[in-house]
C-alpha cells in the first residue's frame, strides 16, 4: 500500500484552498495525487550494551556511569521504533519511503531497530557505514524497498584543513528510484558545536561544502539529478554554513532549478525548532532538496510541505526539559524517553499512474 489520495486528505486536514481546488479539478479527471514521505531522525546515542571502543563505549555498557544494560537498551529500542513507526502515518499509511537516521552505533542496533513492534511490518533496509567518529557513532539510512531501490552508495571522509587529527561522521550518499525517478540523498551529521558555536563553526563550514561538492559533482554527471541534503547539521538554517556555503536558498522563489532550496527555513522563522533548552529553539535537523523537485508539473515528484514532527508523546511534561523532547537521560539519569530531538519530514506529491 502507498499513501492516501491526496484529495481526500486534502478535505481532512485543510490544504490551502488554492491547492485544494487545484487537486480537485485534477481529480475530475481521473487523475490521483499521491504523497511520499522522506524523514530525518537523530536517535540519540542508540549504543549497544557491549564496551568495544573506548571511553564513549564505556559510558553506554553495564559498567559506565549510565549503568547501559539490556532492559534500558530494549526501552529504548522499543521507544524509537514506536516514535519511526508513527513518522507521516496521518498522510501516508505506508510511512517514510527513506528515513535517514544519527547517533547510531552500529549497523546491529539498527537491526534490532527495523524488527521491533509496530515498525516491523514496514520491512525496512539498511545503508550503512562504519564512521571514524571519535564517539563512536555513526548515520544510516532506513528505506522501504517497495518503493524505493537503492542502486548504489558510498561515504565521504570530511577532511578539514588545519585538523588532520579531526574525526567525525561522514556523509552517506545513497542514490536509487523511488516509483521510478532517481533521486540522491545525502545523509548527514555534522559537527557538533562542543568548543562552542563560534570556535566550532569552520567545522560546520567544511561540511557544507563537502556537501555543495557532492551535490555539484552530481549535477556535472546527471543534470536533472534530483538531490535530498538531511541531518543534524547542528546549525540553523539561518547560519552561514546553511545560507553561504551550502547556499540553501531560504525561500522557493529564491531558489531556481540549479539551486538547493531550504523547506526548514520558514519553519524556523515560526519560532518551531527540533531541540532547545530553557525556551530557546534551535533547527538542526533539516531536509535540503535541489529545486527542479519544485513547480506545478505533477507528472514528476514535487515538494508539497515540511513538518516537524513533534506529538504530544514526544515531549518533556516536566523537569528542566518540560516543552522539550522528552530524551533518554537526564545527565545519568534515565528518562526513558525517545530523543533530545524531534524528527523533520518532507512531502513529495505526483500522479499516481
Amino acid at each position: 500500500m502507498k499513501c492516501l489520495n491526496l484529495f481526500i486528505f486534502s478535505l481532512i486536514f485543510g490544504l490551502s484552498a488554492t491547492f485544494a481546488q487545484n487537486v480537485a479539478n485534477e481529480s475530475k479527471s481521473k487523475k490521483m495525487l499521491m504523497p511520499y514521505a522522506l524523514a530525518f531522525y537523530n536517535l540519540e546515542n542508540l549504543f549497544d550494551t557491549i564496551n568495544s571502543n573506548g571511553t564513549y563505549d564505556l559510558e553506554y555498557s553495564p559498567q559506565g556511569v549510565k549503568k547501559w544494560n539490556t532492559d534500558k537498551y530494549s526501552r529504548k529500542i522499543n521507544n524509537m521504533a514506536y516514535a519511526l513507526s508513527k513518522l507521516g502515518k496521518e498522510i501516508c499509511p505506508a510511512g517514510p519511503t527513506i528515513i535517514g537516521v544519527s547517533e547510531i552505533e552500529n549497523r546491529k542496533v539498527l537491526e534490532d531497530l527495523v524488527k521491533t513492534g509496530d515498525l516491523a511490518k514496514q520491512n525496512l533496509q539498511i545503508v550503512h557505514y562504519d564512521s571514524p567518529d571519535l564517539r563512536g557513532v555513526d548515520v544510516a539510512l532506513l528505506y522501504n524497498p517497495a518503493f524505493f531501490q537503492v542502486q548504489s552508495s558510498r561515504s565521504f571522509r570530511l577532511e578539514v584543513q588545519g585538523e588532520p587529527n579531526f574525526k567525525t561522521r561522514d556523509p552517506l550518499l545513497v542514490s536509487g528510484l523511488m516509483d521510478g525517478e532517481r533521486f540522491h540523498i545525502i545523509v548527514n551529521h555534522w559537527p557538533s558545536r562542543s568548543r562552542g558555536e563560534l570556535q566550532s563553526r569552520p567545522l560546520r563550514v567544511a561540511a557544507a561544502q563537502l556537501n555543495k561538492s557532492i551535490a555539484d559533482s552530481l549535477r556535472k554527471v546527471e543534470p536533472d539529478s534530483k538531490i535530498i541534503i538531511m541531518g543534524d547539521l547542528n546549525d540553523d538554517p539561518t547560519d552561514v554554513s546553511l545560507l553561504k556555503e551550502l547556499d540553501a536558498k531560504p525561500k522557493r522563489q529564491q531558489a531556481s532549478e540549479n539551486d538547493l532550496f531550504n523547506p526548514m527555513a520558514e519553519i524556523f522563522a515560526k519560532g518551531v525548532g527540533t531541540l532547545g533548552y530553557n525556551g530557546k529553539w534551535n533547527l538542526f535537523d533539516q531536509i535540503i532538496i535541489s529545486g527542479n523537485l519544485l513547480g506545478s508539473d505533477r507528472t514528476t515528484f514535487k515538494f508539497w510541505k515540511a513538518e516537524v514532527f513533534n506529538p504530544d508523546f514526544l515531549i518533556a511534561k516536566e523537569g528542566q526539559y518540560k516543552g522539550h523532547p522528552l530524551r533518554t537521560h537526564s545527565g545519568n539519569v534515565f528518562l526513558n524517553g525517545y530523543s533530545d530531538h524531534f524528527p523533520v519530514l518532507v512531502y513529495f506529491v505526483k500522479y499516481a499512474e
